[in-house]
């Protein structure tokens, strides 16, 4: 059924419902586990935000952006970011045509999903190359503004065991991740069907379930979701709870934190909790939406001193003590 026919919200959020179950079904073929991780990565896509997946390799980081954009029927490009990568390469650069006039090139940018392949391997030059079309969905080049594909999702990989010759994100830059993701070793049972799919000729047909069309009727019905006073008040407390020497900071975000989340992380709960509640059958979000969302948005948001290095604590125990 088009977006344009869906008689009411509610029918709408019944409708995304469903296409969120045939979408994992298709996911599935070929991602065995990682469900949280896929479940992230569809809420980051309905919420008009973008991931930042931390793993070892061969945990299928790249394979997952390809089946999520080949089941969402969009564009795709990969950019695998390298030391001598420029911005000229992944946005693109203005050649001399035949009739002797400039003419842009687009580069590998203008795409619906973009997979940022181990993005810490280039300079804070190209990184930040990234940040206008992350934030503004447009590039500008040559002093032109142009507009981006709509819709638009960064997917970046990193490597957090291989730290030689590698550039740390800047802050600025890892703000605008609204999910850090963390991918870890796939079960057993997970690991052997992998093993058993991989090494014969099985070959997963998959299936278009949305088009761009549907995908930005469904952003949109993200943000007309309801949002209660309580949820909102528990959402921007979570975030202020851990800054440092404000008024709500806990004595363990006084000890252990140097920097805290920054109000794009409020925006992010309250944006994730919407996306939770609706894939999950419910029309306005809770608390506890709030918190299945919360790692993941605060995790990159909040920076540890050396005294919580010292004594063993984690950002995850941070935030988990923070909801608790």
């Amino acid at each position: 059924m088009p977006a344009k026919q869906y008689a009411s919200d509610v029918e709408a959020v019944d409708a995304l419902v469903a296409k969120y179950k045939e979408l994992k079904q298709e996911i599935g073929k070929v991602i065995i586990g990682q469900n949280e991780v896929v479940d992230d990565v569809i809420i980051s896509i309905f919420s008009r935000g973008h991931c930042l997946l931390v793993g070892v390799p061969g945990l299928a980081k790249t394979l997952l952006v390809n089946t999520v954009a080949r089941a969402l029927g969009l564009d795709y490009n990969r950019i695998q970011f390298t030391p001598d990568l420029m911005p000229s390469d992944i946005i693109g650069s203005e050649i001399l045509d035949e009739t002797r006039n400039f003419k842009f090139v687009k580069g590998p940018l203008f795409s619906n999903i973009i997979l940022a392949d181990e993005i810490n391997r280039t300079p804070p030059k190209t990184q930040s190359a990234l940040l206008e079309a992350m934030q503004e969905r447009a590039a500008t080049t040559g002093g032109k503004r142009y507009e981006l594909g709509n819709p638009f999702f960064v997917l970046a990989t990193q490597n957090p065991i291989e730290q030689e010759g590698t550039y740390p994100l800047p802050e600025a830059q890892l703000d605008r991740f609204m999910f850090n993701i963390l991918l870890t070793y796939p079960s057993f049972a997970d690991e052997l069907t992998v093993v058993k799919n991989t090494t014969s000729q099985h070959k997963a047909t998959l299936n278009k379930v949305l088009d761009a069309e549907e995908i930005i009727y469904f952003q949109d019905l993200i943000l007309r979701i309801p949002v209660t006073d309580n949820v909102l008040e528990y959402a921007v407390r979570l975030a202020a709870k851990s800054r440092p020497g404000t008024e709500l900071a806990t004595e363990q975000v006084n000890k252990y934190v140097g920097w805290g989340a920054g109000p794009r992380a409020s925006q992010f709960l309250i944006l994730g909790a919407k996306c939770h509640a609706a894939l999950n059958g419910k029309y306005a979000p809770d608390i506890e939406n709030v918190k299945a969302v919360a790692p993941g948005i605060l995790r990159h948001r909040i920076v540890t001193n050396y005294k919580a290095e010292a004594d063993g604590v984690t950002v995850d125990k941070i935030i988990s003590q923070l909801m608790n």
